[in-house]
Protein backbone atom coordinates (compact mmCIF):
# COMPACT_ATOMS: atom_id res chain seq x y z
CA UNK A 1 0.00 0.00 0.00
CA UNK A 2 1.38 3.37 -1.04
CA UNK A 3 1.28 6.19 1.49
CA UNK A 4 1.25 9.83 0.37
CA UNK A 5 4.40 11.76 1.24
CA UNK A 6 2.38 14.20 3.35
CA UNK A 7 0.85 11.34 5.31
CA UNK A 8 4.22 9.61 5.74
CA UNK A 9 6.04 12.72 7.00
CA UNK A 10 3.08 13.73 9.16
CA UNK A 11 3.05 10.30 10.76
CA UNK A 12 6.83 10.46 11.24
CA UNK A 13 6.53 13.88 12.91
CA UNK A 14 3.72 12.61 15.16
CA UNK A 15 5.84 9.60 16.12
CA UNK A 16 8.86 11.83 16.82
CA UNK A 17 6.80 14.05 19.12
CA UNK A 18 5.29 11.06 20.94
CA UNK A 19 8.65 9.36 21.32
CA UNK A 20 10.25 12.55 22.62
CA UNK A 21 7.52 13.11 25.21
CA UNK A 22 7.51 9.44 26.21
CA UNK A 23 11.28 9.44 26.60
CA UNK A 24 11.47 12.65 28.61
CA UNK A 25 8.57 11.94 30.96
CA UNK A 26 8.60 8.15 30.94
CA UNK A 27 5.09 8.12 29.51
CA UNK A 28 2.31 10.30 28.11
CA UNK A 29 3.46 9.89 24.51
CA UNK A 30 0.00 8.64 23.59
CA UNK A 31 -1.55 11.91 24.75
CA UNK A 32 0.59 13.67 22.17
CA UNK A 33 0.17 11.01 19.50
CA UNK A 34 -3.64 11.07 19.24
CA UNK A 35 -3.97 14.78 18.36
CA UNK A 36 -0.75 14.70 16.29
CA UNK A 37 -2.01 11.80 14.18
CA UNK A 38 -5.29 13.59 13.72
CA UNK A 39 -3.61 16.84 12.62
CA UNK A 40 -0.54 15.65 10.74
CA UNK A 41 -1.15 12.16 9.41
CA UNK A 42 -3.84 10.59 7.27
CA UNK A 43 -5.27 8.39 10.01
CA UNK A 44 -9.00 7.78 9.92
CA UNK A 45 -10.76 8.90 13.10
CA UNK A 46 -11.94 5.35 13.85
CA UNK A 47 -8.32 4.16 13.68
CA UNK A 48 -6.75 6.84 15.91
CA UNK A 49 -6.88 4.95 19.20
CA UNK A 50 -5.88 1.51 17.85
CA UNK A 51 -3.03 3.13 15.90
CA UNK A 52 -1.88 4.95 19.01
CA UNK A 53 -1.82 1.75 21.05
CA UNK A 54 0.11 -0.12 18.36
CA UNK A 55 2.69 2.68 18.20
CA UNK A 56 3.05 3.30 21.93
CA UNK A 57 3.77 -0.32 22.87
CA UNK A 58 7.16 -0.48 21.10
CA UNK A 59 7.95 3.12 22.10
CA UNK A 60 7.27 2.30 25.75
CA UNK A 61 9.33 -0.89 25.57
CA UNK A 62 12.22 1.08 24.08
CA UNK A 63 11.91 3.72 26.83
CA UNK A 64 11.85 0.95 29.43
CA UNK A 65 15.00 -0.64 28.00
CA UNK A 66 16.87 2.67 27.74
CA UNK A 67 15.82 3.65 31.27
CA UNK A 68 17.04 0.31 32.60
CA UNK A 69 20.52 1.07 31.28
CA UNK A 70 20.91 4.01 33.67
CA UNK A 71 19.12 2.73 36.78
CA UNK A 72 17.74 -0.56 38.09
CA UNK A 73 14.05 -1.05 37.45
CA UNK A 74 11.84 -1.13 40.59
CA UNK A 75 9.87 -4.23 39.54
CA UNK A 76 8.66 -4.90 43.08
CA UNK A 77 7.10 -1.42 43.33
CA UNK A 78 5.73 -1.53 39.77
CA UNK A 79 4.13 -4.98 39.99
CA UNK A 80 0.69 -3.83 41.30
CA UNK A 81 0.52 -1.20 38.53
CA UNK A 82 1.45 -3.79 35.93
CA UNK A 83 -1.39 -6.06 37.05
CA UNK A 84 -3.91 -3.21 37.02
CA UNK A 85 -2.70 -1.97 33.65
CA UNK A 86 -2.93 -5.45 32.16
CA UNK A 87 -6.50 -5.91 33.40
CA UNK A 88 -7.47 -2.44 32.14
CA UNK A 89 -5.88 -3.12 28.77
CA UNK A 90 -7.72 -6.42 28.44
CA UNK A 91 -11.06 -4.81 29.32
CA UNK A 92 -10.57 -2.00 26.82
CA UNK A 93 -9.45 -4.51 24.22
CA UNK A 94 -12.66 -6.46 24.72
CA UNK A 95 -15.11 -3.59 25.09
CA UNK A 96 -13.33 -0.50 23.71
CA UNK A 97 -14.95 -0.68 20.27
CA UNK A 98 -18.30 -0.08 21.93
CA UNK A 99 -17.22 3.35 23.21
CA UNK A 100 -18.09 6.09 20.69
CA UNK A 101 -15.10 8.00 19.31
CA UNK A 102 -16.56 11.30 20.52
CA UNK A 103 -16.53 9.99 24.10
CA UNK A 104 -12.98 8.71 23.73
CA UNK A 105 -11.93 12.22 22.67
CA UNK A 106 -13.77 13.76 25.60
CA UNK A 107 -12.26 11.32 28.11
CA UNK A 108 -8.77 11.94 26.72
CA UNK A 109 -9.31 15.72 26.86
CA UNK A 110 -10.43 15.58 30.48
CA UNK A 111 -7.46 13.40 31.40
CA UNK A 112 -5.03 15.78 29.70
CA UNK A 113 -6.58 18.78 31.49
CA UNK A 114 -6.58 16.99 34.84
CA UNK A 115 -2.96 15.95 34.42
CA UNK A 116 -1.91 19.46 33.39
CA UNK A 117 -3.69 21.12 36.32
CA UNK A 118 -2.26 18.53 38.70
CA UNK A 119 1.29 19.20 37.55
CA UNK A 120 0.87 22.97 37.65
CA UNK A 121 -0.34 22.96 41.28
Amino acid sequence: MHIEKRCFWGAAAAGLAAGFVNGIFGGAGGMILIPALQLLACVDEQELFPTCVSVMLPVSLLSLWLGSLSAPLPWHDAFPYLIGSAVGGILVGLFGKKIPTLWLHRILGVMILWGGIRYLC
